[in-house]
């Protein structure tokens, strides 16, 4: 498996379209929004088969990982984990000092266990409740 930096979205928004929009019933109108042009793009590849994609923000000393989301014949193996990790590798190399993301309630526990803290209200966003989350990038 292997995570490389993206500019074209096709296999983003492919992924995206299916794990979100399909899968969870997320309304096409609230995972298409105008940020793309702004991110970072990661993809997660098993040979040419993209299995996994996540957007990096950088704002000052502040990173946002978002839309992180892995293919269901990859789930399981890791590849969550290794999102992440790059995502904050190259947050940290990108002069952030910290990253936040806002987790999905249930999968609060799997960001607890990649040190990030929970901070704030729980919240709805597209259906489903968030919370927002922290990790301080040493």
């Amino acid at each position: 498996m292997k995570i490389i930096e993206t500019s074209d979205l096709t296999a983003p928004h492919a992924l995206r379209r299916q794990v979100f929009i399909e899968e969870q019933g997320i309304a096409e109108a609230e995972e298409w929004d105008d940020l793309d042009g702004e991110a970072i793009h990661l993809l997660a590849l098993e040979g040419d088969a993209p299995m996994g994609t996540a957007r990096l923000f950088v704002t000052g000393d502040l990173g946002k990982i978002g839309r992180v989301c892995v293919a269901m014949p990859a789930r399981g193996t890791g590849l969550g984990k290794l999102l992440i990790l790059e995502g904050c590798e190259r947050l940290r190399a990108a002069g952030c000092a910290r990253v936040q993301l806002g987790a999905q309630v249930q999968a609060m526990g799997f960001y607890e266990k990649l040190g990030f803290v929970a901070f704030g209200p729980v919240y709805d966003d597209a259906g489903i409740p968030h919370r927002d989350m922290e990790r301080v990038l040493a």
